[in-house]
């Protein structure tokens, strides 16, 4: 898997300050999409161990409190992505089980694969269905479009 940008610290995706990965990959490629640069798999670098390695110290950092992990991208259930993905969420939830994890995908909930289903069982908040640009919406809360469909999957 390769990603375009990790921000250690990020205070826009999600609730609260958190860590926030944006990988590469999207097949969806919506017409009005702000992050056109994550579409190819190839773009930004390689998802490397060093990289999963900092984000779990980062959300453990007790210096500077994060809520969780945000994931976007690209498309963090692109099937290319799938398996790094499936490895860093149970990675947070075992080392890091008070953070939550939010997650963006152009794919619904009810369009996911077996593989895709995996990942979402370990997230607290999907954020699902592709951007349309004739349903945007700024006064939005974490979605872009009003087709877009917020899931809080657990109490956290």
């Amino acid at each position: 898997m390769n990603i375009s940008q990790y921000y250690a610290v990020d205070v826009i995706n999600g609730p609260g300050t958190r860590c926030t990965l944006f990988v590469s990959g999207c097949i969806h490629q919506c017409k009005g999409c702000y992050n056109k640069s994550t579409w190819s798999l190839r773009s930004g670098v390689e998802f490397t161990q060093e990289y999963e390695d900092a984000i779990i110290r980062d959300l453990q950092d007790s210096r500077i409190f994060r809520r969780g992990l945000s994931l976007s991208g690209g498309d963090p259930l692109h099937p290319s992505n799938v398996p790094a993905v499936l490895k860093l969420v149970q990675r947070v939830r075992t080392e890091c089980p008070s953070k939550d994890i939010w997650m963006w995908t152009g794919y619904t909930l009810s369009e996911l694969s077996p593989a895709q289903q995996q990942v979402v069982q370990y997230i607290d908040v999907l954020v699902d269905g592709k951007f349309e640009q004739a349903l945007a919406d700024p006064s939005l809360q974490w979605r872009g479009s009003s087709n877009q469909v917020v899931h809080y999957l657990t109490d956290k």
